[in-house]
């Protein structure tokens, strides 16, 4: 079994490492955090170091995942999937035996599709997204890179997700739409048309 380094310690780390675990594929051997984290363990796995160290660790059969969380921005897990490709890692994807991902989807490196989502047909997701809980990418939609769709979004089919998206749990985007780069969807909101780049959709 393959050794994982997860790069990331705070509350996403927690359901990341229970999806890793269901697929049974990794072996986790520690977690990078912030260097002044006053934890020393999440959910029992230890952390080695922080952001600094992630050279010291490598090796060629060792991998990395990041599991910082994302709202809102998402440069800083872009910042460190970029740090920890620089430096060799492979960033494998982690799907979760409870998901449904058609065969005809394409999922990019890094990316985490969580429990009991949804991805079909011919859908194409980034690098480094997470697809959390219960989220719904249908038929012909495309995620960019470094975004994170929320717990049970729902993306309609041919819709486009452009770079650095939020969208918050249990929004949902009409077909065909295109949501530009950085662009963040509050809460259960229903959005039926395109959105600019560096919009903050939210409720007034």
């Amino acid at each position: 079994m393959n050794e994982l380094i997860l790069i990331g310690g705070g509350g996403h780390c927690k359901s990341v490492i229970d999806v890793i675990e269901r697929e049974a594929k990794w072996k986790i051997i520690g977690i990078i955090d912030q260097a002044n984290a006053a934890i020393e363990s999440v959910l029992a796995y230890p952390i080695i170091g922080s952001d600094s160290d992630l050279e010291k660790f490598y090796s060629p059969n060792r991998a990395a995942l990041i599991t910082v969380g994302q709202i809102k921005s998402s440069v800083i897990r872009q910042r460190l999937f970029e740090h920890a490709k620089s430096i060799g890692y492979q960033l494998p994807s982690i799907i979760s035996p409870s998901a449904n991902v058609s065969k005809y989807a394409r999922i990019g490196q890094g990316t985490v599709i969580m429990n009991l989502a949804h991805i079909g047909p011919n859908v194409v997701i980034g690098d480094n997204v997470i697809i959390n809980t219960q989220a719904v990418i249908e038929h012909d939609a495309t995620v960019g890179n470094h975004c994170h769709i929320s717990t049970g979004a729902i993306l309609n089919g041919n819709a486009t997700v452009k770079n650095g998206v939020f969208l918050g749990s249990r929004s949902v985007c009409k077909e065909g739409i295109t949501i530009e780069n950085n662009a963040v969807i509050g809460m259960g909101m229903s959005v039926r048309k395109n959105i600019p780049e560096n919009t903050v959709f939210v409720e007034r």
